[in-house]
């Protein structure tokens, strides 16, 4: 079953004078459990589909089906919801809360959810505790490395248990030894519980860890291919 079915997805700008096209004629569908990157240099529409495939912007035309529903059939008042139960998000430059802990960070998304309060403490913990940080629940994200720091934001990602988890170019402020263990975190959360990952990346050696990777150019699908050789976290291809 696919989770995101996309058909001629179109994203134009108007400043009042000039209109400017982000994405045009972007079709592609992605299954329920797939790991895909997406891929493409700087203007090329990465980040607009991102915001259009997470809800958090609107297509100027196409069509979008999410989980077998057009997302056009719901109300700002339910995406909101869609967004923030059914999606996790994980950004480049962390977006933690400074001044909070870690345990707090991670719960953030249960505050705008259905989830009852008593349970709270125990999702956050354990979210937490996946992503191998259980010995910092207390700790403030200041006194966290750049590894941890994006490891506790795919915990918050986590903690509502997502259909689809999207992470934007997760390594971009990460050293390699910190980038390969979020991208062990990532396959694992693939190959081994059958989460949806997408991918935003610029980086190849990033991108071939997903099985998949469509790439982008100038706002259209310049590819759409199977990956022939996935890298492993330790940077080793398998078949």
């Amino acid at each position: 079953m696919n989770i995101i079915e996309v058909k001629n997805l179109r994203k134009s700008y108007h400043d009042g004078i000039t209109s400017t096209v982000a994405l045009k004629n972007v079709t592609f569908s992605i299954r329920k459990g797939e790991f895909v990157a997406i891929m493409g240099p700087s203007g090329s529409g990465k980040s607009t589909l991102l915001h259009l495939l997470g809800l958090l912007d609107e297509p100027t035309s196409g069509h979008y089906e999410f989980n077998g529903k057009n997302i056009s059939s719901y109300s700002r008042n339910e995406l909101a919801v869609l967004r923030n139960e059914k999606i996790g998000f994980v950004f480049q430059a962390f977006n933690l809360l400074p001044r909070t802990s870690v345990l707090q960070n991670a719960i953030l998304p249960l505050y705008y959810s259905h989830i009852p309060q008593s349970e709270w403490e125990a999702r956050g913990k354990a979210a937490v505790e996946s992503v191998g940080l259980g010995h910092r629940l207390s700790h403030q994200p200041s006194e966290l490395s750049g590894g941890e720091k994006q490891r506790l934001a795919i915990a918050r990602a986590l903690v509502n248990n997502p259909d689809i988890i999207f992470a934007d170019e997760p390594t971009g402020n990460l050293d390699s030894k910190s980038g390969k263990n979020v991208m062990s975190i990532i396959q694992h959360l693939n190959e081994k519980e059958g989460r949806t990952i997408v991918l935003i990346t610029h980086e190849s050696s990033t991108a071939e860890h997903s099985e998949r990777i469509i790439r982008l150019m100038d706002g259209e699908i310049e590819s759409d291919e199977k990956v022939k050789h996935r890298l492993t976290p330790n940077d080793e291809y398998v078949k």
